[in-house]
């Protein structure tokens, strides 16, 4: 089975590179024809045009008509996309589970993230970071301290991993 992969590109290279193709044009709408130009692959236009419609389902991009087929723009820059991909899968947790899988995002992140995560937190006047309990309880269960939850998910047994 490995062999049958071997040619494959990996899960989401294709979107990435068609969004890193329109995030260049700079806030020009792109066709699929400018996409399949600016990719310089040996790609089909009938790829390109598969992948932005993928990406527009998604919300990951606009479109406008023009002609008989469509330009499109990215709807987000890539922090505005990483954090919309972080909370899609956030949302994907159940209600009960979103306090776990905070602590444990919040257990793997290096001293430099987390000191950003932490100076973000106080910016925004956070409940977490003032030290009260999480909303929901879930947070408090699972050991998040309301500083980063480290101690707790790691002492648990169940860090990330």
């Amino acid at each position: 089975m490995q062999e049958a992969n071997a040619g494959r590109r990996p899960s989401g290279e294709l979107e990435a590179s068609v969004l890193a193709a329109l995030w260049a044009a700079d806030g020009r709408a792109l066709t699929p024809a400018e996409v399949q130009r600016d990719l310089g692959a040996a790609l089909a236009r009938t790829t390109v045009t598969t992948i932005l419609a993928r990406l527009h389902e998604k919300g990951s991009v606009s479109r406008t008509r023009v002609g008989r087929g469509y330009a499109y723009l990215p709807v987000q820059d890539p922090p505005g996309l990483a954090a919309r991909r972080m909370r899609t899968e956030l949302d994907k947790s159940k209600d009960n589970d979103r306090g776990t899988v905070l602590a444990r995002f919040v257990s793997g992140l290096g001293p430099d993230d987390e000191k950003v995560l932490r100076d973000l937190l106080a910016q925004a006047g956070s409940p977490a970071q003032a030290g009260s309990p999480a909303e929901d309880g879930a947070a408090a269960e699972d050991g998040a301290d309301g500083g980063t939850g480290r101690a707790a998910s790691r002492r648990g047994g169940d860090a990330c991993t």
